[in-house]
């Protein structure tokens, strides 16, 4: 079991996190959870779903929307200083930040950390741990551009939701799905989302 940090900000793309969530929890993952306030916001939007604002209220409800089966969840406060990947000594394997607003992506460039969000963010890059951000913006400027790269020097994988077309998609789920199933690879955790290149048969 995996303890994976999922950050959720408020740019567009939910169902990106909330697919990303339930895979993660199905794959029997430990799930480490925090969003801004500006993501509740698009949750209700995107989603019509409402994130509560009290932890133990949130791991609730989303453990009965997405059921926990094998995996772990909690949820903390986005000024909980107490929390695991507050710390260095306990960072947790990886994090991912979906979707990633281009102002945390600049906070977390400039090594900012004046929430969990981007304190967890930082902890990531300074422990040599997998840290992934899925920038929903377009079109970038030079300044977004710069800052991802300077990101990808520090090690972050810059991950844009670009779904590919080469599979076929037949629904929005199944393009939901392939920016997931890119966002699991690179956590190094199975899944059986949409099948790889050069396979035939869909595998699910």
């Amino acid at each position: 079991m995996k303890t994976i940090v999922l950050a959720l900000t408020g740019a567009s793309g939910l169902p990106y996190a909330m697919r990303l969530l339930e895979c993660l929890l199905q794959g029997g993952q430990r799930v480490h959870l925090v969003y801004s306030q500006a993501a509740q916001i698009v949750a209700k939007q995107e989603l019509d779903f409402v994130l509560p604002n009290r932890p133990q209220d949130a791991e609730k409800i989303l453990a009965n929307r997405l059921g926990k089966d094998s995996g772990e969840l909690r949820v903390f406060g986005r000024d909980d200083w107490f929390a695991p990947m507050a710390s260095g000594s306990n960072p947790g394997d990886a994090m991912v930040i979906c979707p990633c607003t281009m102002g945390t992506l600049a906070a977390v460039a400039a090594g900012l950390s004046d929430d969990l969000i981007t304190r967890a963010a930082d902890v990531m890059l300074k422990e040599k741990r997998v840290l992934i951000l899925v920038p929903r913006e377009t079109p970038f400027s030079a300044i977004h551009l710069e800052n991802m790269l300077k990101l990808s020097h520090a090690g972050a994988v810059i991950l844009p939701p670009n779904p590919g077309f080469y599979y076929h998609p037949q629904s929005v789920q199944d393009l939901v799905d392939f920016v997931v199933a890119k966002v699991l690879d690179h956590l190094g955790v199975e899944h059986m989302l949409v099948k790889r290149w050069g396979e035939t048969n869909r595998l699910c």
